[in-house]
């Protein structure tokens, strides 16, 4: 076997060792019953598990993308349905659906998301994180805040914490994913976050791309998406997860 086949080899081996199957699952939140996909990687696990909330379009198919690629990496990846199965398809529909969650409501699912991944045999139940991106980014560091045994969380471009109350509650680590154009989440207010953060003795890694707008890692922004920036955020977020969940 030469050189180059054997490289090809290996990363088959590589690919294949996680490549990841998934499902539509369906667990109670409160008294109703709500749906997501559930990623799982090829392999006995346990895994560590990943809660994968979608942007303020809904859970579509460049989420479920993202979470299949988390679980890729070899993570059990609960994509969340936040919408009950709506998803929008023009910015107008995205603010009416994102206004239209109750914060109780998201709050509970969020809640029941990570109990069921706990719930799973094939999770490890001390090793659970979460990542967002837009609203979900925020609801992503909603989970830190309201599940004091998460392990990782992942906020990309979502809105910050500003409660120190609410802030000392999190337990877990923390990346935080931003673009210095983003008019909606300034720069500056993600500086005096993360100062925060740190001054608590929380443990939080920011990194801030100067020419990135909002939403800069998702293609289906023509005019905003940033390849490069992209491919960096996710390398780092592989890293970090990589860092935090299987230590």
């Amino acid at each position: 076997m030469n050189k180059l086949a054997l490289v090809l080899t290996v990363m088959l081996l590589a690919l294949s060792s996680y490549a990841a199957t998934s499902k539509t699952v369906s667990y109670k939140s409160g008294d109703e019953t709500v749906q997501g996909v559930l990623y799982t990687p090829e392999g006995k696990g346990p895994f560590p598990g990943i809660i994968v909330i979608h942007e303020w379009w809904g859970l579509n198919d460049w989420v479920k993308e993202q979470a299949s690629k988390l679980s890729d990496q070899g993570y059990v990846a609960l994509a969340v349905d936040l919408y009950r199965g709506k998803v929008a398809a023009t910015p107008d529909e995205a603010h009416e659906l994102m206004r239209g969650v109750p914060e109780d409501r998201a709050a509970r699912d969020l809640h029941a998301a990570f109990e069921f991944l706990k719930s799973q045999k094939n999770v490890k139940a001390d090793r659970i994180g979460s990542i967002g991106w837009c609203m979900g980014g925020g609801y992503s560091l909603d989970v830190a805040l309201q599940e004091p045994t998460l392990s990782a969380t992942v906020i990309n471009y979502g809105h910050l914490a500003t409660d120190p109350g609410s802030i000392q509650k999190i337990n877990a680590s923390m990346l935080g994913i931003f673009g210095g154009q983003d008019r909606g989440i300034p720069p500056d207010d993600v500086k005096k976050f993360e100062q925060t953060l740190k001054q608590m003795g929380k443990k939080i890694d920011v990194v801030i791309y100067p020419d990135a707008g909002h939403a800069f890692e998702n293609p289906n922004n023509k005019t905003g998406y940033r390849a490069d920036d992209a491919a960096d955020a996710w390398k780092r977020t592989v890293n970090f997860l990589a860092g935090t969940l299987k230590k």
